[in-house]
This record gives C-alpha cells, sequence and structure tokens, in this order.
C-alpha cells in the first residue's frame, strides 16, 4: 500500500496530472472516475490506483475484475487526485498518435479544425459531440490546450479514447492537403452570406473554428472557401465554440442522413 505523498509513483502521478510536458515526454496521462476507467482499451491501460474507501464497496471491487492495481491510502488518493470528490480510481493511460491520412480515408471525410482553443471543457466538449455527430477527425493548432489536461479529459466522457485528432504546427499545410482531396472548408463567420444550413455537406467538409474569445485569426478564416452564418436574436454576436461547432456538426449528419 502505498502511504506517502513522498511514494516515487505519487510524484510521477502529480506530474502527470500537472505538467504538460511531462506527459508528452512519457507518452501518458492520466483518466480519473468509475466510467472512464471502464472505457480505456485494454491494450492501453498502464497502471491503476484505487482508495483503500474504494475498495470497500463490493461493487467497486467487481468494476476492477482482474485487472492489476495498487492501493493508496485515501489522504493519499486525494492529493493525487484532480477531483473535488474523488471516486477513489484512477489510472495510468498510454496516449495514441493518429495521422492525418488515418482521418481522411473516407471518400467524404467529416474534419473539424480548432484554431488556438483555450478552454479544457470547450475542447472536451467538442470531442464528445464529434463522436456523436459521426466526425471522422479533429485537427488543432499546436497551441491549442492540451488534450491530456486532467479537466479536457473529463469533458470528454471517454470520447477521447475513440476519437481521431492530431496537434498541427502548419495548419496551412493541412488545409492545403484536405483541399487536393476535394474537402470543402467553411468558417462560421459574421461576413458569411449564407445561414449555415443552405449549404450542401454530403461530400467532404471541414469547419474552422476559432478561439473563444478572439475567433478565428484572419489569415485561418481567409483561407475557408465559403464563409457560413449562425442566425442569432437580440444583441449576440457570437456563441461559445462548442456551441458553434455543435450545430454545424449536427447539420452534417443531418445532411447525410
Amino acid at each position: 500500500m502505498i502511504e506517502s505523498t513522498a511514494n516515487k509513483q505519487v510524484k510521477n502521478l502529480i506530474q502527470l496530472m500537472k505538467k504538460s510536458r511531462t506527459r508528452r515526454e512519457e507518452g501518458l496521462f492520466v483518466v480519473e472516475g468509475i466510467r472512464m476507467f471502464r472505457e480505456v482499451p485494454t491494450e492501453r491501460l498502464v497502471r491503476t490506483y484505487v482508495s483503500e474507501g474504494f475498495l470497500e464497496k463490493e461493487e467497486n471491487r467487481a468494476v476492477l475484475k482482474d485487472i492489476p492495481y495498487e492501493v493508496m491510502t485515501d489522504k493519499v488518493f486525494t492529493t493525487v487526485s484532480d477531483t473535488q470528490t474523488p471516486q477513489g480510481v484512477l489510472c495510468v493511460v498510454r496516449q495514441k498518435e493518429y495521422t492525418l491520412d488515418e482521418m481522411l480515408k473516407k471518400e467524404h471525410p467529416h474534419l473539424m479544425i480548432l484554431e488556438n482553443l483555450q478552454d479544457p471543457g470547450n475542447l472536451g466538449t467538442i470531442f464528445r459531440t464529434a463522436e456523436g455527430a459521426g466526425v471522422d477527425g479533429i485537427i488543432m493548432s499546436a497551441d491549442t490546450v492540451d488534450i491530456y489536461n486532467p479537466k479536457t479529459v473529463r469533458s470528454t466522457m471517454g470520447s477521447l479514447y475513440r476519437m481521431p485528432f492530431s496537434y498541427e504546427k502548419d495548419l496551412d499545410e493541412v488545409l492545403c492537403r484536405i483541399k487536393e482531396r476535394q474537402v470543402a472548408v467553411y468558417a462560421a463567420h459574421l461576413k458569411g452570406q449564407q445561414d449555415y444550413y443552405q449549404e450542401d455537406y454530403t461530400k467532404g467538409c471541414a469547419f474552422l473554428i476559432g478561439n473563444e474569445g478572439n475567433g478565428l485569426t484572419d489569415h485561418l478564416a481567409e483561407q475557408a472557401d465559403t464563409y457560413v452564418r449562425i442566425p442569432m436574436e437580440g444583441q449576440v454576436e457570437s456563441l461559445n465554440a462548442a456551441v458553434a461547432a455543435a450545430i454545424l456538426m449536427y447539420e452534417v449528419k443531418r445532411q447525410r442522413g
């Protein structure tokens, strides 16, 4: 049993929780909670930790099945946990890399391209919604918040394990490759001449989503083939990035039946 926060494993877990650099260097990240633990692909599960209190319930012990685990005192577990009310189980998971080619392998791919999103909850919500809407991949600028940030991981509700994604240093090059595959690029923009639902998304399509506070940079927006607008009433000028993304993703799903 791990009884001290000075334990090497505990120190490493805290580093993985707090530092994207550590996660990147080790190719690992941490997930918390019963649901996220249950959905971890077996081949990517590295280590599992539980609290003493977790083991007191028979239904919790059943969740562990035949998976090896380390036990921590409740106090140590609380120190490691990133949540206010820990469920008592967390695990270290191996990261997975995807390529742009994998995301483009379908005849008519549906992609999301995110520029400099900074809110972990927004990014996690986009991942979760994207899985539900049947998106084929999410491409992010290098300055977008880390998908393996514990808050982002929780917000994905498990979609992180299944949704293909990549971070790209050069979105210009990515857009060139996408357009070569006859994928139309759209930007939700105040200068849009048509409402988003008036376009045809039954062929390959990609949507540009910008930073929560500043929107898309002019440079990236200008590379869209078409500007579309999301109609709004009142004095609202724009929507939350995750909400706007959801509207566009589900319009594609609706049109494709």
